[in-house]
């Protein structure tokens, strides 16, 4: 009887449970449109106390805290909270629910008004709804500053935004007095910002009395100061004297998320300036050094230097004997920072230990260029043998392709002994009056035959002789220009026999054909550009295309250019204004109050299209200059903006039917216990 009591009890509670969970779930069905938990939160966290307090004077002490209105968190918080002055030794920020603890390190700086700025990486715990552009102010002196600076930070060469880039002020005074412009080097900046994905910075707690010189600087040590060659640096050579004036803005009031409610005028207090741009470049001329040496193949010495000199170093075998231009060639670069020693004589080649003396100028402790010679091993990465055993399979594995490419009909013209000149051509089967048909050779040129190459325009149904030079290009080693005036809408063949190319190794170049057909202006676009409101000595004019894509250049001494022949498609316009004449962007020098040479986007997207003029007058001054890279081609792009999340609450009383208090909030029966904030 025992036991059946004791089932007959735990089935009739288990028949109780399933009874109580039917209910639960029928209710839940009938109250499908019921918020689960209650309503969101919609709000952003705020402070309800400091210590000290905010805006508190002449307060000596290294921890602030912060007591919020409910838990939050804290998101990069040592990348994103910049203290200024700036603490030399990073200041200690912990998380404790709903307060923030800061202790500051370095002792407070008398009489100055310091600034925590903890950005956008406060939101609230639950729904993380973003407190917004945060300070915390307070003044080790009997007032508060109170003035704002802001503007900008772009990449000198690029346009780009620069994110995270250091942004600081320094007293005009300081640089008044002996030996002033080594100031940015010596001594912290005094008021510092960090720039966001925009590159936009907003400087906080200036003094409204006093005049400041601004700079940018990619601060890589961490001691607020240009104490690096090798940082990137912007300046101003603009003094900065804060000031503010009452001004209002025009907001937005949202009924919902499709809707206007009203457009009202808010107050608020303008700081100026706000509009400042600093252009940030990295100093071409660092200290100059040998950076490697490399014998990858065993007739190539190569040098590498961090910068070039006007003078090449000087080369002076050790344990062999070698003549420049007799068992050697020296080819070097533009800048003369790459060097080649092309080997010419075989003993040389297959030498496999070469020791050289080399002299050359080399920057010394004290940043001046001296005098220094090495003494440089170069051994190659594969011996002669072995290297040439590889070729040697290589050509063979070449070659069985030409053949199989020539066909039965068409034998493989030459036996080659060895490896052949493989020359890299450039004509294409269909090019414009303005190309230029152009080869590459990978060695030095012994020899070019021009009688061997043979240029011939299609005339009714024969071919004539055309005539042409062979140029050098002035800048890159081995590249040449087979020049010629093409004519629109014409047909060219080029023919090279075998043998036309020597180099030094006595390797022969293959034979080439080539079939081009010249198309006609009809068939391409044009687009003309008339610059004004600027002067420069030289102007570099480029069209972009896809990612920064340099599709062509124009280098030019007058503010007009003209590109002839465009396929259709969209393009964009950059121009250098290249002052020192040099054909490519220079960076600045901060040590010889030298300015990155100016660079400019046209805003607009230029559409080409086939039988179509563009004719464009363009003011680059027109538009400010971190707005004028299209957004088509900025690689750095704005941080994602932290938006609270609104009108879910009214959404949800929208679907049960629900009525709304007059400040637009939900209500429900007095009996509903969903009335809870989540």
């Amino acid at each position: 009887m025992k036991i059946a009591s004791k089932l007959f009890t735990l089935h009739s509670s288990l028949f109780t449970f399933i009874i109580v969970m039917l209910t639960l779930m029928i209710v839940s069905c009938a109250r499908m449109g019921s918020p689960d938990g209650g309503w969101y939160d919609e709000e952003p966290p705020y402070v309800l106390a400091t210590s000290p307090m905010e805006n508190a004077v002449n307060y000596n002490g290294n921890r602030v805290y912060l007591l919020f209105n409910e838990y939050i968190k804290l998101e990069n918080a040592q990348e994103k909270v910049v203290v200024s002055p700036p603490q030399l030794e990073q200041p200690e920020i912990k998380l404790q629910g709903n307060r923030i603890r800061i202790e500051l390190k370095d002792s407070l700086i008398p009489d100055q008004t310091y600034t925590i700025d903890f950005s956008d990486c406060i939101s609230d715990n639950n729904e993380g709804n973003p407190m917004g552009n945060y300070t915390f102010t307070f003044s080790t002196g009997d007032h508060i500053d109170t003035m704002e600076v802001s503007g900008n930070v772009i990449d000198a060469e690029t346009m780009e935004p620069v994110k995270g880039a250091l942004v600081g002020l320094y007293e005009d005074s300081l640089f008044t007095q002996e030996k002033g412009d080594s100031i940015f080097r010596t001594k912290a900046m005094i008021r510092v910002a960090r720039s966001d994905g925009e590159g936009h910075f907003c400087i906080k707690g200036v003094a409204r009395d006093k005049k400041y010189r601004i700079f940018a600087l990619e601060d890589m040590d961490g001691d607020y100061k240009y104490s690096q060659p090798s940082e990137a640096v912007a300046f101003s050579d603009q003094l900065i004297k804060p000031d503010c004036y009452p001004d209002t803005r025009l907001d937005t009031i949202w009924a919902d998320e499709l809707r206007i409610r009203d457009l009202v005028q808010v107050p608020y207090t303008h700081f100026i300036p706000d509009n400042i741009v600093l252009r940030m470049s990295k100093v071409e001329k660092q200290e100059r050094h040998l950076l490697k040496k490399e014998r990858n193949e065993p007739e190539q010495l190569k040098l590498f230097f961090t910068y070039g000199d006007t003078s090449l170093p000087v080369f002076r075998p050790l344990n062999f004997e070698a003549k420049e231009n007799v068992d050697y060639l020296v080819e070097h670069n533009l800048n003369n920072d790459s060097i080649t020693y092309w080997l010419s004589d075989s003993l040389l080649i297959n030498n496999d230990s070469l020791n050289v003396e080399l002299s050359y100028l080399e920057t010394d402790s004290l940043g001046e260029l001296q005098l220094r010679t090495d003494t440089l091993e170069f051994v190659p990465k594969l011996s002669f043998e072995r290297r040439q055993k590889l070729k040697d399979e290589e050509f063979k594995k070449w070659k069985k392709e030409q053949d199989r490419k020539q066909k039965k009909e068409q034998p493989y013209e030459t036996e080659f002994p060895r490896e052949p000149l493989r020359v890299k051509w450039n004509a294409h089967s269909t090019m414009t009056p303005e190309e230029r048909i152009s080869f590459e050779v990978p060695a030095p040129v012994a020899l070019i035959d021009t009688s061997m190459f043979h240029l011939r325009i299609k005339v009714d149904t024969l071919y004539e002789d055309k005539p042409f030079v062979i140029k050098e290009d002035t800048i890159q080693p081995r590249l040449y220009y087979l020049m010629t005036d093409f004519k629109e809408n014409e047909e060219y063949k080029l023919e090279v026999d075998s043998f036309a190319i020597r180099d030094i190794y006595d390797r022969l170049s293959i034979a080439q054909k080539s079939t081009i057909k010249i198309g006609e202006q009809d068939a391409y676009g044009k687009l003309i550009v008339d610059l004004t409101n600027i002067k420069g000595k030289q102007y570099i004019f480029q069209l972009i295309q896809g990612s920064e894509k340099v599709a062509r250049q124009v280098i030019t001494t007058t503010p007009h250019v003209e590109f002839k022949y465009l396929k259709a498609g969209d393009y964009y316009l950059k121009l250098i204004v290249d002052d020192d004449e040099d054909g490519k962007f220079t960076t600045g020098l901060y040590d010889e109050n030298l300015q990155p040479e100016q660079v400019f986007f046209y805003r607009e997207k230029l559409e080409i299209k086939e039988k179509w003029d563009n004719t464009i007058t363009w003011n680059p001054l027109s538009v400010p200059l971190n707005l004028q890279k299209p957004a088509a081609i900025t690689k750095q792009k704005a941080d994602k903006k932290k938006v609270l999340k609104k009108d879910r609450n009214m959404k949800r009383a929208r679907d049960m039917g629900l009525r709304f208090l007059p400040d637009g909030t939900p209500v429900t029966g007095s009996n509903d216990n969903n009335n809870q904030r989540r």
